[in-house]
């Protein structure tokens, strides 16, 4: 049985439907769609075990009302769930949905992040296929080099990545995105395979070159998520040895699902 975790954060996203992104001094209506523990450590977990049958997350919450709603929304999504406590409110983030199904997300809060000091099961990472990281420390991160495959996104820092001295089976993250760009040289250790996604264009690795997103047309539901999804995907075929190529295009699939849905896990992939 193939043994994946991911070690990242956790948000409560609240959902909004609005025809357009409000403008300055504007009052919109909204619908309000629904609620859940979400955020890409959050995310990215389920999806892997909607994969391959089960997942271990390990994350940090709040010692509040949403971050005990969340431990328990995560865990009936099948996730196993180590949770460390903090003394800070759980991060909320409201998303907004628009008349195309594009997601802009505003952000409530510090994110809250398993540290590799904090009292985790981290020596079970070591029996895991793939791990993979969205939020934790330079010493969280060499916790998680124990897997036979490690992937991890930019927001995880680059900072971090570059002081842990880990060698990234691969790097995820958005080539949109300009919080997940990644200068030439910023690491001194390259990933041996780097992935940066453009939506429905599809992305680029390197090595390997461009490839393209499944066509879709537009999301029947939102576009939150999908990168998560597709990270996920990725993450699963490299543990499972598959060739670069093809874990790409399973990170595609897992992509292509998530967009089909109302939030986070409505339309997730299920099985291989």
């Amino acid at each position: 049985m193939t043994q994946l975790a991911v070690v990242g954060h956790t948000e409560w996203v609240e959902f909004l439907r609005v025809p357009h992104l409000p403008k300055p001094g504007q009052i919109l209506h909204a619908d309000g769609l629904l609620a859940q523990p979400a955020g890409g450590g959050a995310v990215a977990a389920v999806q892997l075990a909607r994969l391959v049958g089960s997942a271990h997350f390990i994350t940090a919450l709040g010692r509040d009302t949403l971050g005990e709603q969340a431990l328990d929304q995560l865990q009936q999504f099948g996730l196993t769930v180590s949770v460390v406590w903090r003394d800070q409110p759980t991060r909320r983030a409201i998303t907004y949905i628009d008349a195309d199904g594009e997601r802009s997300i505003t952000v409530v809060g510090e994110r809250l992040s398993p540290q590799a000091s904090d009292p985790l099961p981290w020596e079970s990472l070591q029996h895991c296929d793939g791990v993979y990281v969205t939020a934790t420390d330079e010493a969280g991160l060499r916790l998680a080099r124990q897997a036979a495959v490690l992937t991890t996104t930019p927001r995880t820092g680059l900072e971090v990545i570059e002081r842990s001295g880990v060698q990234l089976d691969a790097l995820i993250g958005s080539g949109l995105d300009p919080s997940e760009h990644v200068p030439d040289g910023a690491l001194s250790r390259s990933p041996l395979l780097r992935i940066a996604t453009e939506g429905a264009k599809g992305g680029w690795s390197e090595p390997g070159g461009r490839f393209a997103a499944l066509p879709k047309g537009l999301p029947q539901g939102d576009t939150y998520g999908a990168g998560d999804c597709f990270a996920a995907g990725v993450t699963a075929g490299l543990a499972l040895g598959q060739a670069a190529s093809d874990a790409i295009a399973l990170g595609c699939r897992c992509g292509a699902h998530c967009i089909d849905g109302v939030g986070a896990y409505a339309a997730m992939m299920e099985g291989l």
